[in-house]
């Protein structure tokens, strides 16, 4: 069997040539990028499988089906969890998380020799890279947990009508009109939340759009954001955010 390792981490490339080899599999060539898998499949014969990571040094490993016609078949190695991997469970192709476990190695290298015999080893590689990118997209918070004293308590992002900043703390305003101090800072809550439902106004306020029970012209050419419950302070669009803000609106 000829066997090719494509991995960017070279200790992990090593580990898995050593765990095939308890298997019997002897896998000489090592790659670790998509350029260098691309000049090495355009000069040499291709191998019967190939141990592919999908996360390359620089770039997925997709690329490399894009670039050349390879017909050898395919397990994945890949850090993402299984729910980002649900894609890969068809046409028997399989995938290995990391850490690999050596019986899992070997389940997955008996399901090659199984589909080989059967000569069942064509792989629609765009069809799995649209599924991987899908499946693999950014995950925004739902949820946020809040302190209480002894307790923690959970705040859906449904519940949210606005975080803010005050006195250098940082404050979720809920729709039944309690504030909750967190731990995180605007800044870190404005990476985790889903941007065609928050924006952030200012400096100082991020709101949900299903919050907004009106929006009023301002002075200086800002807007001013009216929200059901929150009346501590004026929320207002700074004057350089007024034209995005639209246009986040929609």
């Amino acid at each position: 069997m000829h066997t090719l390792i494509i991995e960017d981490e070279k200790p992990a490339a090593r580990l898995l040539q050593r765990k095939l080899l308890k298997l019997g599999i002897q896998a000489d060539i090592m790659l670790h990028s998509v350029e260098e898998a691309v000049q090495w499949f355009t000069e040499n014969p291709h191998p019967d499988l190939i141990f592919l990571d999908i996360q390359l040094s620089d770039g997925l490993s997709f690329e490399i089906f894009e670039k050349c016609t390879i017909d050898s078949a395919v397990i994945f190695t890949t850090a993402y969890d299984e729910y980002a991997l649900k894609a890969f469970k068809f046409n028997s192709i399989d995938y290995l998380l990391k850490p690999i476990d050596e019986a899992d190695l070997e389940i997955a290298v008996a399901k090659y020799k199984a589909r080989s015999r059967d000569k069942s080893t064509a792989i629609d590689f765009e069809q799995i890279k649209n599924m991987f990118l899908q499946s693999a997209a950014k995950q925004y918070k739902t949820r946020f947990t809040v302190k209480i004293g002894p307790q923690l308590k959970v705040l859906k992002t449904d519940q949210i009508e606005c975080f803010y900043s005050e006195n250098k703390g940082t404050y979720i305003h809920t729709v039944d009109n309690r504030n909750y101090l967190i731990e995180q800072t605007l800044e870190m809550i404005e990476q985790d939340i889903d941007p065609s439902d928050f924006y952030r106004v200012s400096r100082k306020f991020i709101v949900p759009l299903k919050s907004i029970k009106d929006i009023v012209v301002y002075s200086n050419s800002r807007l001013k954001i009216v929200l059901p419950t929150y009346k501590d302070d004026e929320v207002i669009v700074s004057r350089e955010k007024v034209a995005d803000f639209k246009k986040w609106l929609g």
